[in-house]
């Protein structure tokens, strides 16, 4: 039985808003926070869910002995999938190299082959690569040769699972979890109508067959913003993204930030903003306020507004409750404000397929009847009471419901 939830939505406030300044400050001498066995149990799911567990088996200092004990395991854990993944990123490298088809590591995997990140810092659910549209079957017949299968296929990604192997049911990160591929030919993300690609910036000018870095420092963080900011719109941002931008400014000269106003860019970065306020408030010396300042003159008057005080709570899965109408106040005009509205009430064919597909797929959504509802059921849900994330209780679910935490 859970808690009630709304005991559930304070704790994981109080948290989520705790581990991230423990993360952020990393330094000897925070307190350890005086929680009950609940809270505990809370700021477990909302390390895994924010995917900061191992992360924080090195940089916390609060003196728990089964909490401990729980981010050492998850570091463990990690560290063993990554050496599983960068076996596999060197197998598609060969492979590649051999077919004369170029591909491009993205997010995780630059991180990680730049050495921002040790092996068993960072969880990854899966290797994300891109590929020139015209070259997308022959990465598609790469992967099958691998020994993977294509799962289903969606407007940013084409999704590839191991054609053996069973996803891990329970609390956190574990090694044998397979390693599914998200193969992509844009680099895009829709806010929430208008659609933003930076693909130009991404791919190489000069590619080599085999796998290919980010030009540069500056086209890396602009796809962790962009990434970022297609999450905030959503809802459903992680504060291991802001550690990955944070970590990656302080390596970035004023020159380096020049790529967010990408020469062949057809707009401003306005959408850069909210992810970069969101890192400034918690890492508060990662971002220049030269580019705050100047980023802020391209954002919309509402956009500027609304996130001048954003908490990382408020737009990531730690907010327990569904939004009806998220990241409408990205809309740019009336227009994509009605786009947004008349989409949530009459879904497109390929939100439904979408939908369909992830129940389909994803472990937290198996057995679950909110998300087996009609739409029309569900909407009338929305305006009658609250309706929690289901991808937020399965975690919290797992952490009480875990053996191993002995808080």
């Amino acid at each position: 039985m859970l808690p009630p939830l709304k005991t559930v939505k304070a704790g994981l406030h109080r948290t989520t808003e705790a581990l991230a300044a423990e993360l952020a400050l990393a330094q000897p001498g925070t307190p350890t926070p005086a929680w009950s066995e609940l809270e505990w149990r809370l700021a477990s799911a909302a390390a895994v869910a924010h995917g900061i567990s191992p992360l924080l088996a090195q940089l916390s200092y609060w003196q728990k002995p089964g909490w401990q004990a729980f981010l050492a395991e998850q570091r463990e854990h990690v560290e063993q999938r990554q050496q599983r993944i960068a076996a596999l990123l060197a197998r598609i490298d060969a492979e590649a190299r051999l077919a004369g088809l170029a591909l491009v590591p993205l997010k995780g995997s630059a991180l990680h082959a730049i050495g921002l990140y040790a092996p068993g810092d960072r969880p990854m659910a899966d290797i994300d690569l891109l590929v020139r549209d015209v070259d997308a079957e022959r990465a598609a017949a790469l992967l099958v040769e691998l020994g993977y299968v294509e799962s289903y296929a969606q407007w940013k990604h084409r999704v590839f699972k191991p054609s053996d192997g069973e996803a891990f049911v329970g609390l956190g990160e574990h090694r044998d979890t397979p390693i599914n591929i998200e193969l992509h030919t844009r680099i895009q993300e829709r806010l929430p109508i208008s659609t933003i690609d930076i693909t130009e910036r991404i791919y190489p000018r000069k590619p080599h067959p085999g796998l290919n870095p980010y030009p540069c420092l500056g086209a890396l963080m602009s796809h962790l913003l962009l990434h970022a900011a297609g999450n905030i719109c959503g809802h459903s941002v992680r504060l291991i993204h802001l550690n990955d931008i944070s970590l990656l400014a302080t390596r970035m000269t004023a020159s380096d930030w020049e790529a967010l106003w990408h020469e062949r860019a057809t707009e401003s970065p306005w959408w850069a903003l909210p992810p970069l306020r969101l890192v400034a408030r918690y890492y508060r010396q990662a971002i220049p306020h030269s580019v705050l300042r100047r980023v802020e003159r391209d954002c919309n008057p509402l956009l500027r507004a609304v996130t001048r005080r954003q908490t990382l709570t408020q737009v990531s899965c730690s907010a327990l409750w569904l939004h009806a109408l998220p990241g409408i106040e990205w809309s740019r005009s009336i227009g994509e404000v009605g786009h947004c509205i008349r989409d949530r009430i009459r879904p497109t064919h390929e939100a439904i397929q979408e939908r369909a597909d992830m129940m389909r797929t994803q472990v937290w959504l198996q057995g679950q009847s909110w998300v087996s509802l009609k739409h029309g059921r569900r909407i009338l849900t929305w305006l009658t009471r609250p309706v929690p994330r289901m991808d937020t209780l399965y975690v919290v679910r797992a952490a009480l419901e875990s053996t191993k935490l002995a808080i």
